[in-house]
């Protein structure tokens, strides 16, 4: 990937309404050319789409927890993510190394919301749970700082 899609990468995540204006006077390109590579990084996958940031405190979830899954049965079929889909309370599912084999990113309007999701995802899953409760959240959505292209090997 080339410097100037790295950095229009690195603008569209920390404001991805940015509009291509903005975009041209960022990165010194004209309005037409950044549209193009805009367009360009979106088919190759590299901008998957566009999100807005919700406070999840005025839409009535206010309660953020961590679930690692286990299944109670390790030679049950690793069919988890599927089995919890349609919990539109999970966040996020992310498969992980270590005792567990998932840690969910639930939200929800109260620790009775909680234990009620808590015995959902036992149920649909077939796994036992381990809970961590957020308390605060210093920060999260951080835009992330793009890689730059490795330094090609020389002999």
């Amino acid at each position: 990937m080339e410097e100037i899609d790295r950095r229009i990468v690195t603008l569209l995540a920390r404001d991805g309404r940015m509009s291509f204006t903005d975009l041209a006077r960022e990165t010194g390109l004209s309005v037409s050319a950044v549209h193009q590579r805009v367009r360009r990084l979106e088919k190759r996958g590299v901008v998957r789409g566009y999100a807005a940031i919700v406070d999840h405190d005025a839409i009535g979830l206010p309660l953020t927890a961590f679930v690692s899954i286990k299944p109670i049965d390790p030679a049950a079929p690793d069919d988890a993510p599927e089995r919890l889909a349609h919990l539109t309370a999970i966040e996020a599912c992310h498969s992980v190394a270590g005792d567990e084999s998932y840690i969910l990113k639930v939200r929800v309007a109260s620790p009775v919301a909680l234990e009620d999701l808590l015995q959902q995802i036992r149920a649909a899953a077939h796994v036992s749970t381990r809970t961590t409760v957020v308390l605060s959240t210093p920060y999260e959505h951080r835009t992330p700082e793009v890689a730059p292209e490795p330094a090609p090997d020389v002999p």
